[in-house]
């Protein structure tokens, strides 16, 4: 009977042994709910969906593990990693010198600046902001993007808009001969078909430039090396470029 009880109770251990190992191979996701297409709240399937969300769901299947995603706001991200309250942010965070103070970034996943959208019928290849020396343009308030587009002079007018929709409305309905906002977000509202008198201009150089990667804890550093391993892979085989085509985001 003793040793019934006794394989009976190292059957129960050695099986709450692998279930506590097949958690560990899930890890926690933060991600926001606003930020298209990079993460973005789908209320059809009331999930975060998006192109960080995919990537990270790329790389967890290429290194091993799964991944759980936690919708928060951006603010609370970083703070969420370091109390280990989540194990990786994917989101639209740029990689800054403030933040890798703090926390440990991947390789980066896509860099980016601003966009110039301006009306289908223009289609001049603009490059520098001399380029539209007289033009009337559009600018989002808060953004990296006003100053530049203020001091460089060359413009008749600039305005300001406090949300991006409000200026590609007016882009769109010819109020502004241009405007500039992040590429990605401006690229992806277009190609979904929201303002079709709107284009992207290929051209133009942006002046204002970041990149996105995810983030893990400094003391992180082996699931680090297994992120940017799988992301190696993952831009070699073409398997970002697609999820980045998948969402507007092509080259």
């Amino acid at each position: 009977m003793h040793a019934r009880k006794l394989f009976v109770s190292m059957f129960a251990a050695l099986s709450l042994a692998a279930a506590g190992a097949q958690a560990q191979t899930v890890l926690k996701v933060g991600s926001t709910p606003t930020g298209s297409p990079f993460t973005f709240l789908d209320t059809k399937t009331n999930t975060i969906e998006g192109v960080m969300v995919d990537i990270v769901k790329a790389v967890g299947k290429e290194a091993g593990f799964e991944v759980q995603i936690e919708p928060m706001t951006f603010s609370a991200l970083i703070g969420s990693l370091t109390s280990r309250r989540i194990d990786i942010i994917s989101a639209a965070m740029f990689i800054t010198p403030q933040r890798q103070q703090v926390v440990s970034f991947s390789e980066p996943v896509y860099r980016y600046g601003e966009g110039l959208m301006v009306p289908k019928s223009d289609t001049k290849a603009y490059k520098t902001f001399a380029d539209m020396k007289g033009m009337t343009v559009g600018v989002q308030v808060g953004t990296a993007f006003v100053e530049p587009v203020q001091k460089s002079g060359v413009f008749k007018e600039v305005k300001l808009y406090d949300n991006p929709p409000d200026m590609m409305r007016d882009a769109n309905a010819g109020r502004i001969q241009g405007g500039f906002m992040d590429y990605p977000i401006a690229a992806y509202t277009i190609s979904q078909g929201g303002f079709p008198n709107l284009h992207m201009v290929p051209s133009y150089e942006p002046t204002v430039v970041g990149s996105l990667g995810l983030a893990t804890r400094k003391d992180d550093t082996e699931l680090l090396k297994k992120i940017n391993t799988a992301l190696a892979k993952l831009k070699a085989d073409g398997s970002i470029d697609r999820i980045l085509k998948k969402w507007g985001l092509g080259a």
